[in-house]
């Protein structure tokens, strides 16, 4: 799930967050229990997308060697490295960087399947989502999008993929055994990420420039209901509450995460964060929130059921995304 990041052995006491950081090239990995920073590795050029296996044993990162501009910007002026390109492979245990597979162009974010066989990454300048074995490395197929695809997400009732293209506001439903899309739907404003109902019913996708989160009905594939957000919010990154009921949303320059009642379909709490908030994680138990805040280099701690930032963790350099893990046992 892209910027939420899995989680893996919830009945483990423990718990550790895999925060990449696109500026200065490295993973740094956080004790959860703790909330102490255990080490920093390097992995390649700016990573960002970040998930873990079901299994908790190997994190993905996806990294670019396209340089960061704002939309618009003459590429020709900024060339880009592809050779730096891939989906970088981190064994937990070790915490560190093992493989780097070339898996298509600009990757930025992806979704891992149910059975932690696939991967569906977003080819950001390629238009494109392409499957990936998670055993080889091997590029299985691709699907086309529109222009600039960014958040992925796995249905967890039927497994379609769903993926957020910015450009032209499109979400796109794909059904990954056939490898072609199936539906296509008009969200607006930037969707940059999404993330589904625990029981699968509906799509909730981040509409950056419309500072709304738009509801997506994953049966018909049809746009429901637009979720306004507080004046400001540039909403970036989402995940669900391990039952279901609230929604949470990193808000980028807004600097706080938003708290969705699912039921009602509406804003309940805003909690200030650090600067320019984008990835953001659950921990196992639900108890606590994580935010990546590119701009102030920092990982805000928030106690969910309190609504408040508890403090704020140093570290790498533009911290994107965050995966979480389970102790070893």
């Amino acid at each position: 799930m892209a910027f939420a990041g899995l989680t893996a052995g919830a009945e483990s006491p423990g718990y550790f967050l895999f925060v990449s950081n696109e500026r200065s090239g490295d993973v740094t990995v956080i004790d959860g229990t703790s909330d102490a920073v255990v080490t920093t590795f390097a992995v390649g050029k700016r990573p960002r997308g970040i998930n873990a296996a079901p299994d908790g044993k190997r994190i993905f990162v996806a990294l670019s060697g396209s340089p960061r501009m704002a939309p618009g910007v003459d590429t020709e002026r900024a060339p880009a490295d592809k050779t730096a390109d891939g989906l970088g492979v981190i064994d937990v245990a070790a915490r560190k960087l093992i493989d780097r597979w070339h898996v298509g162009s600009d990757p930025e974010q992806f979704a891992i399947s149910r059975d932690g066989k696939l991967a569906f990454i977003a080819n950001e300048d390629d238009a494109s989502i392409v499957i990936v074995d998670l055993s080889s490395g091997q590029t299985r197929g691709k699907v086309k999008v529109s222009a600039e695809p960014e958040g992925v997400a796995v249905n967890p009732a039927n497994g379609e993929v769903y993926a957020t293209c910015e450009e032209k506001g499109e979400v796109f439903a794909i059904a990954p055994d056939q490898q072609r899309v199936i539906a296509q739907m008009d969200v607006g404003g930037r969707p940059r990420s999404i993330v589904f109902s625990r029981d699968g019913s509906r799509g909730f996708a981040t509409s950056e420039s419309g500072g709304y989160v738009a509801v997506i009905d994953a049966a018909s594939h049809k746009l429901v209901s637009k979720i306004p957000l507080p004046q400001g919010s540039l909403p970036m990154g989402c995940v669900i509450s391990n039952d279901g009921k609230e929604l949470y949303v990193s808000t980028g320059r807004g600097n706080a995460v938003v708290v969705i009642d699912t039921v009602k379909n509406e804003v309940v709490a805003t909690i200030p964060v650090g600067n320019r908030d984008w990835g953001i994680a659950l921990s196992p138990d639900g108890s606590k929130l994580y935010t990546a805040n590119g701009a102030s280099d920092d990982v805000s701690v928030i106690d969910v059921k309190a609504r408040k930032e508890l403090k704020r963790i140093k570290v790498g350099s533009g911290p994107w995304g965050i995966a979480i893990v389970g102790a070893a046992k």
